[in-house]
């Protein structure tokens, strides 16, 4: 089972925006500790693969470990950490992109703390 960790800058922009809706986000990022593959694969930084999750009209990304997630079988996955870091819109999904390409370039992981 993997570990799901969310930014805190992220948290609370997801609460403070959808409010009640806020525990079905929750509750969806949360499928992802048994179902760590799923997600739409959006490219690979140093080894660090980014994922985006849909809900609605809105993405949230998260990042993890690509070689754990393509090389482990789903129980070995125990140590894999999905770290959801932004959320964009349709409108702003490319530059939102672009922006954690960006981070896990200059910076990497360690960015979005």
């Amino acid at each position: 089972m993997a570990q799901i960790e969310i930014i805190d800058s992220l948290f609370e922009e997801i609460e403070k925006k959808f409010k009640q809706e806020a525990d079905r986000i929750f509750d969806l990022m949360e499928e992802l500790e048994e179902n760590p593959h799923k997600g739409k694969p959006l490219g690979n930084i140093g080894g660090i693969v980014i994922k985006e999750l849909k809900y609605k009209n809105f993405r949230f990304y998260f990042i993890t470990d690509g070689f754990k997630l393509k090389c482990m079988k789903q129980e070995e996955l125990t140590d894999l950490l999905l770290k959801f870091v932004r959320m964009s819109d349709k409108k702003y999904q490319q530059k939102t992109i672009h922006e954690i390409k960006l981070i896990l370039t200059t910076i990497g992981a360690s960015g979005f703390e």
